[in-house]
């Protein structure tokens, strides 16, 4: 079926009684070469797959080629009946009904692939993309690459070079689990219903270990939220407002890490988080 063709989309999901849902995010591509790049690009070929929101089947028909076994998890019931319609004539497609932010990944991915390392693929819906890709990086499941179409503004976001003025707290938690990189553009055009904005696909490759050493990664990540959440300020002024420190103990953690009391949090590099972290951390032994 030419999935990206308006005409073929219509008459399925007419045959459905299927209507989008702005509420879930639902946007579908119609460009036939996107799908095709991105499963290329999850480097799957031979192993397994774990999708997140298959929509319409465009983007799960093209893993199926590529891949051993493609598992799809779906939170609309009323799309089990389309992708029964889509993705006939596939027998290496397992479509499980779920909501990714609930679901049992370690369990799932113990049950279905076995003894694997997987890649995940999937096109996210906006609303759902920080919360789905930190989850999958923080339980530390046993996946190589994380290969997403998000909206463009976040894939600068989680892409962003720590030491960089676009650098957040997302910025350095993913590059924590993972080293990500941008692979290419998909303009606003190339969905229907055509959405506000335009999207991005990047691959998260996960690292078996953090790039900087730390003593304690709940200390390390209330620093990183604390020192982003108020980026007009100072690292000192930040710090001491988000953290339940004395202003003079943090003076002194950014002094033994070499960090100027002056300096802002986009200017840190991952060692000089991870250095102030453990520092911070040593005040509480």
């Amino acid at each position: 079926m030419n999935l990206w063709d308006m005409n073929t989309i219509k008459g399925v999901l007419s045959r459905h009684g299927f209507h989008f849902s702005k509420s879930l995010g639902q946007n579908f591509l119609i460009n036939p070469d996107v799908c095709p790049h991105m499963a290329a690009e999850c480097r799957a070929d031979g192993g397994g797959v774990l999708e997140i929101g298959p929509g319409l089947g465009i983007l799960t028909v093209e893993l199926a080629k590529r891949a051993a076994k493609v598992v799809t998890v779906e939170l609309d019931k009323r799309l089990l009946p389309v992708l029964e319609e889509t993705l006939a004539g596939f027998s290496n497609i397992k479509i499980i009904l779920d909501d990714i932010l609930k679901t049992d990944l370690k369990r799932l991915i113990e049950t279905e692939f076995p003894g694997q390392e997987i890649a995940v693929c999937a096109n996210l819906p906006y609303y759902i993309t920080s919360p789905v890709i930190m989850r999958l990086l923080e339980e530390r499941l046993p996946i190589h690459s994380i290969t997403v179409m998000v909206q463009k503004e976040a894939a600068q976001r989680f892409c962003a070079q720590p030491g960089s003025r676009s650098c957040g707290a997302v910025s350095a938690a993913v590059r924590y689990f993972a080293e990500p990189e941008i692979l290419f553009q998909v303009g606003r055009e190339n969905f229907h219903p055509q959405p506000n904005v335009d999207s991005t696909v990047i691959r998260l490759n996960v690292l078996k270990e953090p790039p900087v050493h730390i003593d304690d990664e709940k200390d390390f990540f209330r620093v990183v939220k604390a020192a982003f959440g108020q980026r007009r300020k100072t690292i000192l002024n930040s710090l001491s407002s988000g953290l339940a420190f004395q202003r003079e103990t943090i003076a002194l953690a950014l002094e033994r890490a070499g960090i100027a009391p002056n300096a802002r949090a986009e200017q840190l590099t991952m060692e000089q988080l991870a250095a102030l972290s453990n520092e911070l951390s040593s005040e509480n032994e």
